[in-house]
């Protein structure tokens, strides 16, 4: 789903001027949310990486070096 999609699934909380004081999501638009921007936090990493001309190791090499088991 799109970001602007899911916008549109917003509900604002008025107070009693009628003026917008919360945002209400539901459970799937907030999941979807938290995806996307874990999206953009992740390209934005592996842009910078690229910047500093870091280099990337495999997958599978980075869990034999941490020991983690997937």
């Amino acid at each position: 789903m799109q970001a602007k999609e899911l916008l549109e699934k917003v509900q604002f909380v008025v107070d009693a001027e009628g003026n917008r004081s919360a945002v209400q999501l539901s459970l799937e638009v907030w999941e979807e949310l938290l995806t996307i921007l874990e999206d953009l936090e992740d390209a934005e990493e592996i842009r910078l990486a690229r910047e500093n001309k870091e280099t990337a190791i495999p997958w599978e090499q980075a869990k034999a070096e941490l020991g983690i088991e997937v």
